[in-house]
């Protein structure tokens, strides 16, 4: 008997909670208790280390739980697991402060939650079900949920935040991945600020700039926050949850917009090249904000999910030199970038859209003829 191995996949569901006045009190009270409960535990771990060069970890935390709950009743309203979960953040937030130290990096120590920092709580396994109409949750209750669009696979976790006075629960479930049928075509992705993408194929995607559009209402918002001289009125809370709103609607279109885009090349094409671009690196240089607003690197991850539950393949190759490599006869040269749109080969005299040109030579790279790869030699 023949056993077929279907491969899984990790899905996140998110979905908005509609919690009662009693009901969001008790979310805002287990978010300040959590919130202390990592202060705390960070402030151990520091002092330790300082006063007696010991290191404490997040197993030696969790052995003290009981004896916290027994001390501080208020503890008990809280989830054993979600307490669990809260020295585990705080354990991976140390394990990332030092990978990037033996890494050679300048990491930020791990630092203290503000109240206005600390806005999610975790279900790690177990202590919460979901049905049509209600989510529950251990210590909370039943909370009405707004189910827009069913649940697929087994669940996994649950996390409740708070998102600028807003309450939503994101599910990640385990998901058997559903390949699409082969098209038969591949295609070649050259990514920019003008265009948000160009292919292959000819195909140009205009560039959104969402953050661009929101910029107007954004500096007036900001001004309104500048003049508030009390941080802790109402008024100024209230400003500043303007803003924050403004830059989460930025934040939503820009990703609605990357979902549909990488979709649209997951469904029709086996293949999909794209450059191996070091976006953190490009994030910091003169075109900072336009980079920023474009938003490759979540682009790219997207796509390679994407790609992954569909079955289609994703390859970054090297950008060098794709915006100077002739597609036609592979001459490679600073002169054949005409402008930053025009593209003509001081050669043969091919002439195209530059960005159409590289996207050509991106998937030429990727193509397993190895078509482009040896393209160092020919560079002037």
């Amino acid at each position: 008997m023949t056993h077929i191995q279907t491969t899984t996949h990790l899905k996140a569901f998110r979905y908005r909670l509609r919690p009662t006045r009693a009901q969001e009190a008790a979310l805002n009270e287990q978010l300040r208790l959590c919130r202390n409960l990592y202060n705390s535990a960070l402030q151990e771990r520091r002092d330790a280390y300082r006063k007696a060069g010991k290191t404490v970890t997040g197993y030696d935390q969790m052995k003290y739980l009981t004896e916290i709950k027994a001390a501080l009743p208020e503890y008990k309203g809280v989830y054993s697991q979600v307490l669990q979960d809260v020295l585990k953040r705080l354990d991976k937030a140390f394990k990332a402060f030092f990978r990037r130290m033996k890494a050679g990096q300048t990491p930020g120590y791990p630092r203290f939650q503000g109240r206005d920092r600390y806005d999610s709580i975790c279900y790690p396994q177990s202590g919460f079900s979901v049905s049509e109409k209600t989510a529950y949750f251990s210590k909370i209750g039943n909370i009405r949920i707004r189910l827009h669009r069913p649940l697929e696979g087994k669940v996994k976790t649950a996390t409740i935040m708070r998102d600028c006075g807003a309450w939503y629960v994101s599910y990640v479930c385990e998901v058997e991945a559903q390949p699409l049928p082969e098209t038969g075509s591949s295609v070649g992705v050259d990514v920019g600020t003008t265009w948000f993408c160009i292919t292959s194929d000819g195909e140009f995607v205009e560039n959104p700039r969402h953050f661009q559009t929101a910029m107007k209402k954004l500096r007036v918002a900001q001004r309104a926050v500048a003049r508030k001289r009390n941080k802790r009125s109402n008024r100024r809370r209230k400003a500043v949850q303007r803003v924050a709103k403004l830059h989460r609607k930025v934040s939503r279109q820009r990703l609605d917009f990357h979902h549909k885009t990488a979709l649209g090349l997951v469904r029709e094409n086996d293949l999909i090249a794209h450059e191996d671009l070091n976006v953190g690196g490009m994030g910091r240089g003169n075109l900072a904000r336009s980079i920023h607003d474009v938003g490759w690197g979540q682009f790219f991850s997207l796509l390679a999910v994407k790609a992954e539950c569909a079955g289609r393949r994703v390859i970054r190759v090297d950008p060098r030199y794709t915006s100077q490599r002739c597609n036609t006869c592979g001459h490679t040269c600073r002169e054949n970038r005409v402008s930053q749109a025009r593209f003509r080969c001081v050669t043969c005299g091919h002439q195209e859209n530059a960005d159409l040109n590289a996207a050509r030579n991106i998937l030429g790279r990727a193509a397993p003829s190895g078509v482009n790869v040896a393209f160092s030699a020919s560079v002037a």
